[in-house]
């Protein structure tokens, strides 16, 4: 499929790269990445990379703003379902195609290619890049490592095979970036967001069966000036707490009147209950988005239920 993909790309000379709502690394980077090597292979095409950006991801790169074009392709990576894709419209396209690794949830595309067991997006990209005439440079593969290391919380998730780590290898042998500073530049952060982790790990609340939650209201962030998004984003900090199998944080957004719901797991799956509350993603780490705090609380005490099945499951007591 690669190659219809290659070959679609090839045929039309604008092209605009979309993505999820809420920006995370591996979303923006795979659209950075692949509008960058559609430009190096073909210098004469427009291409442009929409959706709103975040200052956090600045150091991924530069978006570019939304314009309607005719005879244009529609390429929207890491984004399962369509009332998810952060454009205006997807109407007017003369063809769509889908590259993800979420799990199905609909087909809205023409070409849907879906890899669910992919690390990230940005996998996949490397793969369609590896496979096909595409070009890459240090920057477009330094790009995409950066949207891998992030989705796999750096190679620390299951979804990383040994073809990952193959894959990585041949980009780190013929590109030559970094790691040093690529690390660098994903994990340094502001004092007052380190600041705010530890105000988060004095308060976090665990349930009997081994969900750890915090609830994150509009006043606490105000209170330490950090923004929603990083306050939600820290949910990747506590995968080391002992007594949880699952952990999450649940994060007042008043600016977009919402409740946004991090959701991690290291054992029970968890997307079943993140689609029950109109959410979804992957068995380990999935969210929802929601209206109150009580509704959130419906998602501990459904996630908590999971956890004590699989506590039971696979003969875990109280003191495992």
């Amino acid at each position: 499929m690669f190659k219809q993909i290659f070959k679609e790309i090839k045929k039309y000379n604008n092209i605009v790269i979309a993505r999820h709502v809420g920006v995370d690394p591996d979303a923006m980077a795979s659209q950075i990445a692949l509008r960058d090597s559609i430009k190096l292979t073909f210098p004469e095409k427009k291409v442009i990379a929409v959706g709103t950006g975040s200052s956090k991801f600045r150091f991924i790169g530069d978006l570019d703003k939304f314009e309607e074009m005719e005879d244009s392709l529609l390429i929207i990576v890491d984004t399962p379902d369509m009332k998810r894709v952060d454009i205006p419209t997807l109407e007017g396209f003369k063809y769509k195609i889908k590259i993800d690794h979420h799990p199905f949830i609909e087909e809205f595309c023409d070409i849907e290619y879906i890899e669910d067991t992919a690390s990230s997006a940005a996998e996949i990209i490397m793969k369609i890049i590896e496979d096909t005439k595409l070009e890459c440079n240090e920057m477009i593969a330094r790009t995409l490592f950066i949207g891998l290391a992030s989705d796999s919380n750096r190679f620390l998730f299951n979804t990383c095979s040994p073809k990952t780590f193959s894959l990585v290898s041949t980009y780190l042998d013929k590109y030559k970036f970094d790691l040093q500073s690529i690390y660098q530049e994903m994990y340094k952060r502001p004092i007052k967001e380190v600041k705010f982790e530890g105000f988060i790990s004095n308060n976090i609340e665990l349930t009997e069966n081994g969900v750890a939650y915090m609830k994150i209201t509009d006043q606490m962030i105000n209170d330490y000036g950090v923004d929603s998004a990083s306050a939600g984003n820290m949910v990747n900090d506590f995968n080391f707490i002992e007594e949880a199998l699952v952990w999450m944080t649940i994060t007042e957004d008043k600016k977009n009147e919402m409740i946004r719901v991090s959701i991690r797991s290291r054992g029970p799956e968890i997307n079943k209950v993140a689609e029950k509350h109109h959410g979804g993603g992957h068995k380990m780490a999935s969210g929802v988005k929601l209206t109150t705090f009580d509704e959130a609380m419906l998602v501990v005490e459904d996630l908590d239920k999971v956890c004590k099945k699989y506590k039971k499951d696979n003969n875990l007591s109280k003191e495992d």
